[in-house]
């Protein structure tokens, strides 16, 4: 069965990637979720687990009704599962196999682990030289840490992330979603297209070598060139953004938060209106962007006692109203709940074999012409061996039974 054939049996639209084949050999979240990003887009993911135990991922959650991880799902989504033991020369010669009909290989192990499977990249670009290997680490292939094992919340420290987040009142806070890993899977899954629109020219596949702590410092901003040329060093904020005012988050009478941004002079100015306080656009300590940084912690102490006298859905009508940002800081229930995601269908509804219909968010960015699709939800471990061994590999049921006995698959 054809690659093509298979994704117009589950479903109508032709994903942007549907035409590429990724093996992802990746456990836990940096090398999945680039697997989650290209599989999202229609491209199909084979998934290389280990024989009975797994990706670890599908036992992680703090809430697992039924004993099922609720993060599994999500992070699998669009997958196929495969079971391989890579540790044995067979399981090596089954990904030697597949590797013919292969586009990209996704791997996250620590570097040179592959290479003691004798699967490398020099082995395995010789049987496809087209083969695009994306690899996905905590410091990267080469260097003088990169056989440590690195773990996101590392990268996100070395990269920078860690020590600028939280209140100065505190230690380095972290950010409540594995971040660094997910930025390392997003440059992965940046540069295996890259390197699959640069193999049209070539004819040839790469490697693309993604580190967590260099995906992380990519996102810090003018952070080093502030420290070089100007000797500054950033510290941590809080909820504010240090000499800009007012940004902040503020509280309603109704004890909710709103957070409210109006630090460009004509959006202060109607902010100003809005509060009965026309008076403060035009005066000395807040007339100026320049000015009302000076001041900041005075300002927000004014615009907090006015959205105190004020339930949330005043204030938030009055600054939609005027063209004042600001926003409600959402949980799960809040988006679920607004009409916006609902209209533009960012959190959608898909059927799981143990929960029923369960909601996650959906595909983004969103394509005109080629647009994403959840088809299926994390799939059971080893769901797909028979489509892959014997519809890719043709393998007979004989030779099945040997690997499985001999526990390679």
């Amino acid at each position: 069965m054809s690659k093509r054939k298979f994704f117009e049996m589950i479903k109508d639209n032709i994903g942007a990637l549907s035409d590429l084949r990724v093996i992802e050999m990746g456990q836990l979240l940096a090398g999945p979720f680039c697997g989650q990003l290209l599989g999202d887009f229609g491209a199909e993911i084979i998934k290389v687990e280990p024989p009975k135990v797994g990706d670890p991922m599908r036992e992680w959650g703090r809430e697992k009704p039924h004993g099922k991880s609720l993060w599994w799902p999500v992070v699998a989504r669009n997958k196929k599962s495969i079971t391989v033991n890579l540790r044995v020369e067979e399981g090596q010669e089954i990904i030697k196999e597949i590797i013919k009909s292969t586009d990209i290989l996704i791997e996250n192990f620590r570097p040179g682990t592959l290479e003691r499977w004798n699967i490398g990249y020099d082995v395995l670009s010789k049987i496809n030289p087209r083969l695009v290997m994306v690899r996905v680490s905590g410091y990267g292939q080469t260097g003088p840490y990169s056989n440590r094992a690195g773990f996101g919340a590392i990268g996100e420290a070395m990269g920078g992330l860690r020590y600028v987040s939280g209140d100065p009142s505190t230690p380095p806070s972290r950010m409540g979603i594995s971040i660094g890993d997910q930025l390392a899977a997003m440059h992965a899954c940046m540069g295996a297209l890259m390197a699959i629109h640069a193999r049209e020219r070539t004819g040839k596949g790469q490697v693309v070598d993604s580190a967590i702590y260099e995906s992380v410092l990519n996102m810090m901003e003018s952070l080093v060139t502030e420290h070089d040329v100007a000797g500054y060093t950033r510290e941590r904020t809080g909820a504010i953004i240090p000499n800009v005012a007012p940004s902040n988050i503020f509280e309603t009478k109704d004890e909710q938060m709103i957070l409210i941004g109006a630090n460009q002079d004509r959006v202060f100015s109607r902010l100003c209106d809005v509060m009965d306080a026309p008076e403060l656009a035009s005066d000395e300590r807040y007339k100026s962007h320049t000015a009302r940084g000076r001041n900041q912690a005075q300002l927000d102490d004014l615009i907090n006692a006015w959205t105190k006298s004020k339930t949330l859905k005043e204030v938030e009508d009055l600054c939609n109203k005027n063209g004042i940002p600001a926003g409600l800081i959402y949980r799960a229930k809040d988006m679920i709940d607004d009409p916006h995601f609902k209209a533009r269908k960012a959190i959608i509804d898909i059927e799981h074999p143990v929960f029923g219909m369960i909601k996650m968010q959906n595909v983004a960015p969103k394509l005109s012409e080629n647009p994403g699709e959840v088809c299926k939800v994390g799939p059971e471990l080893g769901e797909h061996n028979n489509y892959v061994f014997k519809e890719i590999l043709k393998k007979s049921e004989e030779e099945l039974i040997t690997l499985e006995k001999n526990g390679v698959i």
